[in-house]
């Protein structure tokens, strides 16, 4: 596994070894100490969620906050999506800055978004399965949503070829400079 820092330091691309022969390939997708090594902690994983998305529908940029803050390991199964982490910790030199990476079927990357940020993605093939574990059980009463397009966070979303559809509560979001942040 090759786990490459962003420009974010605590957010981490995770690059698989993949090995292909005529049956098809096997990677190592997970591997706790590799991981906890990586990130410099223990993490203990508690949940794991699948959803399948079509072209242009964007999910986020949601989070929750303490004491359910979730930090989530994500990855594409199938498919093609650009996956984004806005840093909303309020006295980090990163704060309101972004990631944004693709994560496809075929590369098979995941990226680590710790917790004390907000995360969305953008499914840019036909239809996409993302898979993530996450560090926290959902808790409603902790859920929070940014504003996709938020000006103050001006993340520059791959264009598409068709509308990007979301959901109600993600069009009703507010910017973040109208939301909680992490101390």
């Amino acid at each position: 596994m090759k786990i490459t820092s962003t420009h974010i330091p605590d957010v981490k691309i995770i690059d698989p070894v993949i090995f292909n022969d005529e049956r098809g390939f096997f990677f190592e997708s997970f591997n706790q100490a590799v991981f906890e090594k990586a990130i410099g902690r223990s993490v203990f994983f508690v949940q794991d969620n699948h959803s399948r998305s079509f072209k242009g529908v964007l999910r986020g940029l949601h989070y929750q906050t303490a004491p359910e803050a979730q930090g989530k390991l994500v990855r594409c199964a199938a498919g093609e999506i650009f996956d984004v982490a806005v840093d909303i910790r309020r006295h980090s030199p990163t704060f309101k800055q972004w990631v944004g990476v693709h994560l496809t079927a075929t590369n098979k990357r995941q990226l680590w978004i710790p917790e004390g940020f907000a995360h969305g993605f953008l499914t840019l093939s036909e239809e996409a399965d993302v898979l993530y574990k996450t560090t926290t059980y959902w808790a409603p009463q902790h859920e929070r949503s940014i504003l996709w397009n938020d000006p103050g966070l001006a993340i520059t979303w791959p264009a598409l070829d068709c509308r990007i559809r979301c959901s109600e509560k993600d069009s009703l979001a507010v910017t973040l400079d109208d939301t909680e942040f992490f101390e």
